[in-house]
């Protein structure tokens, strides 16, 4: 499935706009408790485990997103965004939300 953050997919029509589709993931606070406890691969002020966390929640988002697109018939999403967010009791967990339209491609 196509997806882009962009309005339209390049040198491709769309034919049908079938609607708004997302996916969410919402990670816990335990998840940075234990990154944060036993973080030991900070190089550079970049931590490996914490960024790989975060793409497969991003990754998951997105996976759910495009999987709602297809049970509608959709051949790609156009202006995706995604968003993070943090939730609940002292900000204790993080929401990442991918959205975008549902369209079918002439």
């Amino acid at each position: 499935m196509l997806t882009a953050t962009t309005p339209t997919i390049a040198e491709r029509t769309i034919r049908e706009t079938l609607g708004v589709v997302s996916g969410e993931v919402i990670l816990g606070a335990n998840i940075f408790r234990d990154l944060f406890a036993g973080i030991r691969d900070i190089v550079g002020g970049r931590s490996g485990s914490y960024e790989e966390v975060l793409r497969e929640a991003r990754e998951g988002a997105l996976r759910e997103m495009t999987e709602q697109a297809a049970r509608l018939g959709a051949d790609a999403v156009v202006g995706v965004d995604l968003d993070y967010e943090t939730l609940g009791a002292n900000n204790g967990m993080l929401m990442v939300t991918a959205a975008g339209t549902a369209v079918k491609l002439g």
